[in-house]
């Protein structure tokens, strides 16, 4: 009875422990905890649907983007295929792509996923927590 018991909790942990999965994300982790007021007239691109813009903070900033009346998305200005010698991303005439001027990527800001290649991973997403008026982006 003894044995079977060490070798529940020994299944358990074994399973719990390779369960785990490492953030194998290129962007470094760095902590973010911003909030915004997005009535605040500093950030009145965020009013509409679609809209989008910078902040300071995450790796190599931060791009927010209005997907609809009460979501919103925020992913890191690094580009993943190069993070750590690669100019910001910037966001294209039609507020719907971010694009890497380094290599040529580009990608979704709905969901962050690679549109044009070379890069083969999405952006870094923050997680974000909207109550009507205040945003929240962190990790």
């Amino acid at each position: 009875m003894m044995h079977k018991k060490r070798l529940i909790i020994l299944l358990v942990f074994t399973s719990a422990f390779f369960s785990c999965q490492k953030d194998t994300h290129p962007v470094p982790n760095v902590y973010v905890n911003i909030y915004i007021n997005v009535t605040s007239t500093q950030y009145i691109e965020l009013n509409n649907i679609g809209g989008w813009l910078y902040l300071t903070g995450g790796y190599n900033g931060i791009i927010v983007y209005r997907r609809s009346l009460n979501e919103f998305m925020a992913f890191d200005r690094a580009c993943p295929h190069h993070p750590y010698n690669s100019p910001a991303l910037d966001v294209d005439a039609s507020g719907m792509l971010a694009e890497c001027s380094d290599c040529g990527s580009s990608f979704l800001l709905y969901d962050g996923t690679v549109v044009q290649g070379p890069a083969n991973l999405p952006l870094k997403a923050y997680r974000t927590i909207f109550d009507g008026i205040h945003l929240r982006i962190y990790n």
